[in-house]
């Protein structure tokens, strides 16, 4: 196991009713604004439960944040925020409109042009203060300090992190969730289970508790991931999915041990350029990812199969080959197509999409940084 260093200061509040915790969480006095995103918690109640809650104290609505929010979206944020004097921030919705708030907490804080946190990799050292009420099960951004912003006009999408922009709390009530339509619940299993193996599927360090944390939660969203989508209405399950997609990324299973990441670096490109969900892209990459990379990933792939999937006969290879199609069937069987050509997309972005890698800085991605431009295109190659 490697040295770490854990610390999350998010605090949860969990189950159902639990947005009247709100009362207790926001300051008193707290001038307070509510982001949203397109209008959905209007409709299924869960903007009245928080507004309620609130009481008396003053609050504003900024809705509107895209399912990837925009630099240029959330920069109306940051001029209302500064135009009603607001001092706290308070997230409604899922992982997109949590990001988003990240960044509108940093931007207000921030000496500079905004956008230098993001295209710069600039030290934010300073946030607003917010929260969140999650709705949509799915980034784990709810007990993390990073996000993913995009900037329409130059075609980008970049992260960015800081220990300033964890939330103080995060309040996760799982029936929030019971009027998400199935393609969001979709996404989120997906997203969830490539979180997890991002920080899993690298190379053994005797890291064991951080493995079985790791199994246990890949092995229970292939449980609750199709009965999330067959009983919409099943609290159990959307506790379980809801609480698996927190735990996949809040620092606890990736402490430790080596991490990837390529799988994310690739699909942010392809969200930027065509226009993808994100846990959309992430079933296009993975299955492609593991398949190029399989040499390097031997050992954990091996591990991977008997542990999660189940896979012991048959040579080491060919348990290898039936791990990736296992999760390529696992991402099907959750309705997310799983190559470029399932959305009408060939080869002719592939060098596109490698000049944006290379545009931003993504050469040497991976546990190991051989990820190269090379081996990018031909992972590319591989998904259509």
């Amino acid at each position: 196991m490697q040295n770490f260093t854990f610390h999350n200061p998010t605090r949860i509040i969990f189950g159902e009713g639990q947005i009247d915790a709100l009362d207790a969480e926001v300051p008193r006095d707290a001038r307070v604004l509510i982001t949203c995103g397109g209008g959905s918690i209007k409709h299924n109640g869960v903007l009245a439960q928080v507004q309620a809650a609130l009481g008396e104290r003053a609050w504003f609505v900024f809705g509107g944040i895209e399912p990837n929010p925009t630099y240029e979206t959330l920069m109306q944020a940051v001029e209302l925020a500064r135009e009603k004097n607001i001092d706290f921030l308070l997230a409604v919705g899922g992982g997109s409109v949590i990001d988003g708030t990240k960044f509108i907490a940093a931007a207000l804080k921030f000496d500079g042009e905004p956008w230098d946190i993001l295209a710069k990799q600039a030290k934010v050292t300073d946030a607003m203060p917010f929260g969140s009420v999650l709705t949509l099960p799915a980034t784990g951004s709810e007990m993390n300090n990073g996000g993913v912003i995009s900037y329409r006009a130059k075609g980008d999408k970049l992260p960015f992190r800081s220990e300033a922009t964890y939330p103080r709390f995060s309040v996760l009530d799982p029936t929030t969730t019971y009027s998400l339509p199935p393609r969001q619940i979709a996404n989120g299993v997906v997203d969830a289970f490539v979180h997890i193996v991002e920080q899993y599927l690298t190379y053994p360090v005797g890291a064991q508790v951080q493995d079985r944390f790791a199994e246990g939660l890949l092995a229970t969203l292939i449980e609750v991931g199709p009965k999330a989508l067959a009983e919409p209405l099943n609290y159990e399950v959307r506790a379980n999915l809801m609480w698996t997609a927190t735990l996949a990324l809040n620092g606890l299973i990736g402490a430790g041990v080596p991490q990837d990441w390529a799988t994310h670096m690739l699909g942010h490109e392809i969200t930027a350029l065509h226009g993808l969900d994100h846990a959309q892209t992430l079933a296009i990459v993975l299955p492609a990812m593991l398949t190029a990379r399989r040499a390097q990933k031997h050992a954990k792939l091996l591990q991977y199969a008997e542990r999660v999937w189940n896979i012991t006969e048959g040579s080491e290879e060919e348990r290898v080959t039936a791990a990736i199609a296992a999760t390529r069937g696992f991402f099907e069987r959750m309705t997310v197509p799983t190559r470029l050509r399932d959305y009408d997309i060939g080869g002719d972005s592939i060098e596109t999409l490698i000049a944006k890698l290379q545009e931003h800085g993504m050469t040497a991605l991976g546990e190991h940084g051989d990820v190269t431009p090379e081996v990018s295109r031909h992972v590319y190659e591989l998904a259509v």
